[in-house]
């Protein structure tokens, strides 16, 4: 049976600011043979750009190896290790009952790639001496300098959100991707110059965004405004 082959990857990335300019770095060693790479986007975040570079990274290996990740994102290290990001993957990419994982898209990609590859992850400490790391941090920072910049196009900011139309308790808010939850109007003030008003209002948990639906909608009886609100 062939051996499977070991390759070292090192890998960091980073955004200036965070969110903003992005980039990262990438080293492949195997046996000796060394192979760098590094890519810059126009709008991404940090560990938008540690996850991608550990993904571009597996990526470039045509067969099944194992790989063994020096990367000094805790981020990703503990999420990997301590089999958080399969359990975000089993709760249908939530980390708990109400809050929504972030940046799905990409660790959907590396655990597929982990499927593949017999993977171990290393934290290494960052700014602090190790030469693949330093050298990694320098490929980023120049990709992110670079005027070749693409887009990271899973990257979703409240611009260019999906307008996914938030009707009730559980579906996801536009902002942060967190589940929205129901309250009750509390307001008993009556503007006169509507027909109508809210019997309830849906609220994002996390980041505080309010939501009206026309299921919320109740219309006035203006001949008996004392009674709408029990």
């Amino acid at each position: 049976m062939e051996e499977i082959p070991t390759v070292y990857l090192y890998s960091d990335g980073g955004a200036d600011p965070n969110p903003g300019k992005g980039g990262f770095g990438v080293i492949l060693n195997y046996k000796g043979h060394i192979k760098e790479f590094a890519r810059g986007f126009t709008l991404t975040t940090n560990n938008r750009m540690e996850l991608m570079a550990i993904i571009f990274g597996l990526k470039q290996l045509k067969k099944k190896s194992k790989v063994i990740v020096y990367s000094d994102s805790k981020y990703i290290v503990d999420a990997i290790n301590k089999g958080w990001a399969k359990k975000w993957r089993q709760n249908n990419w939530f980390r708990n009952k109400k809050e929504k994982a972030i940046n799905v898209d990409l660790w959907q990609q590396l655990l597929d790639l982990m499927s593949f590859h017999d993977v171990e992850f290393n934290w290494v400490k960052g700014h602090n001496g190790h030469p693949e790391n330093e050298r990694c941090d320098a490929l980023a920072t120049m990709a992110l300098n670079s005027d070749q910049l693409a887009e990271d196009p899973g990257y979703v900011t409240k611009e260019n959100a999906p307008k996914t139309k938030i009707e009730k308790e559980g579906d996801i808010c536009r902002k942060c991707n967190t589940p929205v939850v129901k309250r009750m109007s509390k307001n008993k003030k009556i503007n006169k110059q509507k027909s109508y008003y809210y019997k309830y209002y849906l609220i994002c948990p996390n980041c505080g965004t309010i939501y009206y639906t026309e299921d919320a909608k109740q219309e006035i009886n203006k001949n008996n405004t004392n009674t709408l609100f029990g």
